[in-house]
């Protein structure tokens, strides 16, 4: 469920402070940037309450997966926010991630995609270099925030993905993020199989078929970038609609260029607590594929949800970053994104923003006010742990 919104930035250095977590004196750097689509958070004690490290068996092999957020801020007008919420959260990551759907306003004005990404990315990701931050982006063809529709900006147009022409216009798209920012990972599409569910097949299909003929660009142009997709765990596992397990062999099937699999999980509409996730929760999906697989955006809100059952708050947050760990360690993820590092600020939100955004904005691991919460520690905790290559 991503959107994007431009915002214009400068890229300044910051002093680099040390932190200690459980007997290991590791380098941390604190503060984000950027915000572009809603969603995510995990974690687990690196060493139980900070005192008995030795005990901690499942922690002794440290993670497979690096970590890191999409750069976001709690009002999408206030740049000063952005470059707070950068300078914090980059210095608890070792990636970082841009999600985005097409710039449609872009085509429909007649300016150059060259310009815009050159303008709103390039230099955000030279800095995520710069901090030796591995890079991943994901271009989605569709509606971050609404899967049974088109993004807004064609529907306001009367277009759809369902078009050949438009079709054209995401994979020029695709290909100018490619060639400008070269991307270590490239995700073509996203909640495929919510899409499917939900969406009518003419734009299930639009997706499927813009994102093979972009992967076929991009191999045309000799392309270093590893290609994904996303799915929707809580979709595969059946917990939104109250139906049973089907998997993601379709996706497979429909998108065969993918080298790696992306997967955005949102619990909360499907699990009281965390605990109740079973441990296989991501590697199931594979079905036995030997393919790497990351969590492209997630998260537990830490507030009410509408029109939710289930009890949300700052403590179960917190159990939901701890108990992540072994879910990403059973599937042996090489990466886990949280995409909101901040919670939003509801009430600045701007006019053409989707209401059900606000299913979403308490996911961050600060709060508006930039101070933290439970979920922050949990997630530090995690990342002082020996990232294994």
């Amino acid at each position: 469920m991503p959107f994007s919104r431009r915002v214009d930035f400068l890229i300044v250095d910051w002093n680099i402070s040390p932190a200690q977590r459980c007997s290991h004196t590791l380098q941390m750097i604190s503060l984000s940037l950027f915000m572009s689509k809603l969603p995510l958070v995990f974690f687990i004690t690196a060493c139980v309450a900070f005192t008995s490290c030795d005990d901690n068996s499942h922690h002794e092999s440290g993670r497979s997966y690096k970590m890191g957020f999409q750069n976001s801020a709690p009002r999408f007008d206030d740049i000063n926010l952005y470059m707070q919420s950068l300078k914090l959260w980059t210095t608890r990551a070792d990636a970082a991630i841009i999600v985005t759907e097409v710039p449609w306003q872009v085509y429909f004005s007649g300016a150059d995609f060259i310009d815009y990404v050159v303008d709103n990315y390039k230099d955000l990701a030279a800095f995520y270099a710069s901090k030796d931050l591995e890079l991943y982006v994901c271009v989605d063809p569709q509606n971050g925030l609404d899967r049974a529709s088109d993004a807004i900006a064609l529907v306001q147009e009367g277009r759809s993905i369902s078009e050949p022409e438009i079709q054209e216009v995401y994979r020029r798209f695709v290909v100018v993020m490619d060639s400008v920012l070269t991307p270590a990972h490239l995700g073509l599409a996203l909640e495929t199989n919510l899409i499917r569910a939900i969406a009518s097949p003419a734009i299930y299909n639009g997706v499927k078929t813009a994102a093979s003929n972009a992967a076929l660009d991009l191999e045309a142009r000799n392309s270093t970038a590893i290609l994904s997709i996303s799915v929707q765990a809580e979709m595969a596992w059946g917990k939104l609609g109250g139906g049973t397990y089907t998997g993601v062999e379709q996706d497979f099937t429909d998108f065969p260029f993918i080298a790696e699999l992306g997967i955005s999980s949102y619990p909360y509409f499907g699990y009281e607590t965390p605990e109740e996730m079973p441990a296989n929760y991501y590697s199931r999906l594979l079905n036995g594929r030997n393919i790497p697989v990351f969590v492209s955006e997630g998260g537990w809100a830490s507030g009410s949800v509408p029109d939710s059952q289930f009890t949300r708050n700052e403590d179960i947050q917190e159990r939901y970053i701890e108990h992540h760990h072994h879910l990403l360690t059973d599937a042996h993820a090489t990466a886990y994104f949280q995409l909101l590092f901040t919670d939003i600020d509801e009430s600045a939100l701007p006019p053409d923003v989707p209401p059900n955004i606000v299913y979403f904005t308490s996911i961050g691991l600060v709060r508006r006010d930039f101070s933290p919460k439970p979920a922050l520690t949990a997630w530090d905790e995690l990342f002082a742990l020996h990232l294994q290559q």
